[in-house]
């Protein structure tokens, strides 16, 4: 089996800037990312656990007592999410974000309260309670979903299993599970490095996607010019599917400025060939990691620099969180493996084939 490899190894770049170094979302200083991947036969004949949790952290300390700015934006709402309706009141994030399958949402959510809950005490008894944020994809089409094979344990272990490496791709996590334009998709990451010129300031900026969106026809395939080694069948079955974006930088933003920046994601998504259809969750959740916010303080006011709207990193950011989008989406797909799931259902890798010339 030919090792799997990113869009750039297959002679893709997208975009003009440069990648950081790892191509990752954890090139953006302290994230973290951590994976659980479930694949085993269930009790049930035909059934089969072919899904998992995934999770992101802003940085290695005590969320919930150093906030990060934070916001989402809906693309498109058939998603099953918790905690952006205050992420977006509040403009703040204090719980590591996590990913997992619709009906792993409440378990999920429950294993990141049980995490949080043990690193802090206070919660709920000398202050308030917290902000858990989740998102979720559907699939159903590989994983025997109604049999719950995610437990809350499954979320700590991948809280607590985060690293600052280079997170893996593809079928992995909360992408073991999930079909995108009709073959195996997943998690996918990407990051590009900005300059600003005047200053020598420069700031990162990645993306991880959790892709589960599209048909073959929708695909982009030609303006990539890439070529199908094999006639590989797609999925046979259809489904208008979801993605979720998550999108991390250290620019010093405030939570409408993120969420201005998150729009533009939408961009990269649309670029691969999603029209954002009717049952499609297209929801994209942003967090920057330029302050750690306490939690509480004994001062009415505080101080945080946010960049200028007016200055050119403005356009600059909105244009890589286009190109890491579009990116993250094409390794998701590049990474994957070929998948069997639960009634010998199969996904198969994308076979992506040689970039043919102008």
């Amino acid at each position: 089996m030919t090792e799997p490899k990113k869009i750039r190894e297959l002679g893709i770049q997208v975009g003009k800037f440069l990648t950081g170094e790892k191509n990752c979302i954890t090139d953006v200083p302290g994230v973290k990312v951590g994976h659980v991947t479930l694949d085993y036969p269930l009790e049930q004949e035909g059934s089969y656990a072919c899904t998992g949790v995934t999770a992101i952290l802003p940085h290695d300390g005590n969320l919930f007592k150093e906030k990060v700015v934070g916001a989402s934006y809906v693309l498109n709402g058939f998603g099953k999410t918790t905690g952006l309706v205050q992420v977006n009141e509040l403009g703040v994030i204090e719980s590591p974000i996590m990913l997992t399958n619709t009906f792993g949402v409440p378990a999920v959510t429950q294993g990141t309260l049980q995490y949080m809950l043990k690193d802090n005490p206070e919660i709920g008894d000398t202050t308030g309670t917290i902000n858990l944020v989740v998102g979720e994809c559907n699939d159903s089409r590989l994983n025997s979903i109604r049999e719950l094979p995610v437990q809350p344990q499954h979320a700590i272990e991948c809280i607590e299993n985060a690293t600052t490496e280079v997170s893996p791709e593809g079928a992995v996590g909360a992408g073991k599970g999930m079909i995108c334009f009709g073959y195996k998709g997943g998690i996918g990451s990407s990051s590009r490095i900005l300059q600003d010129e005047k200053s020598g300031t420069s700031y990162s900026i990645g993306c991880m996607v959790l892709s589960n969106f599209g048909r073959k026809e929708d695909f982009q395939i030609e303006k990539y010019r890439l070529e199908e080694t094999e006639a590989l069948p797609a999925y046979p079955k259809t489904a208008d599917g979801s993605i979720m974006i998550v999108l991390a930088t250290d620019a010093p933003l405030s939570s409408r400025q993120l969420q201005r920046v998150a729009k533009r994601c939408g961009i990269g998504l649309g670029r691969t060939g999603s029209h954002f259809s009717h049952g499609s969750g297209d929801i994209v959740i942003a967090f920057s990691t330029a302050h750690k916010i306490p939690h509480s303080s004994e001062e009415s006011s505080e101080e945080r620099k946010q960049l200028r709207e007016d200055h050119a990193i403005m356009n600059d950011l909105f244009a890589a969180a286009a190109d890491v989008t579009e990116e993250a989406i094409l390794n998701s797909l590049a990474q994957a493996e070929t998948t069997t799931g639960r009634n010998g259902n199969t996904a198969h890798a994308y076979p992506f084939g040689e970039v043919r010339l102008p």
